[in-house]
């Protein structure tokens, strides 16, 4: 307690009664804030399983500073299990990777590349991979469209707008047939 609420004998006395609300509460304590103060909230959703919790995350000044529960979801209202409890930690991991790494094929090494050189070698290995091994008919005559050599696994996390376009561009874009999410197994 501050020196001057020591000193006054009449705010001992009451704190001392049976029942009593005063608090004994220091000038330190009154003048805290909390550390998400000025923050803007980001809604978001924990990236674990298919359950979809939301979660509040906190930025300042470009950083993330604190995420938490939503207490306003009608999922989770607020709570989180340890996994979600945990998404702040995984979010400011110095040992969390922030660019994209290559190991060629044979090599003993990883190379740092852009995402933009990385998405293009995505887009090309997909088109070749699908390219090489389309079937537009079987043996008998049935027209299927498809490739059996690429398969899909989404996260969990995908709301249901984002899995209506998955499945339309890679089944009915692309023809693959596999296609799964994360949250079926």
């Amino acid at each position: 307690m501050a020196m001057q609420e020591q000193a006054n004998p009449d705010i001992l006395s009451r704190m001392m009664e049976v029942g009593s609300k005063v608090q004994p509460v220091s000038k330190e304590s009154r003048e805290k804030a909390p550390r998400v103060r000025g923050a803007k909230v980001v809604h978001s959703v924990c990236p674990y399983c298919a359950v979809g919790c939301s979660l509040n995350v906190y930025v300042k000044n470009g950083q993330v500073i604190d995420i938490e529960g939503d207490p306003d979801s009608f999922i989770n209202h607020g709570t989180l299990c340890p996994k979600g409890s945990a998404t702040f930690q995984y979010t400011v991991n110095p040992s969390r990777l922030t660019q994209v790494l290559y190991r060629a094929p044979y090599s003993d090494h990883w190379e740092v590349k852009s995402q933009e050189w990385a998405m293009e070698q995505i887009a090309q290995r997909v088109k070749k991979t699908r390219d090489e091994t389309f079937v537009e008919r079987l043996e008998d005559g049935r027209e299927v469209n498809h490739t059996l050599a690429i398969a899909s696994l989404g996260g969990a996390t995908l709301d249901v707008e984002e899995n209506y376009v998955i499945k339309k561009l890679f089944n009915a874009g692309l023809g693959i047939v596999s296609i799964e999410n994360q949250a079926r197994i």
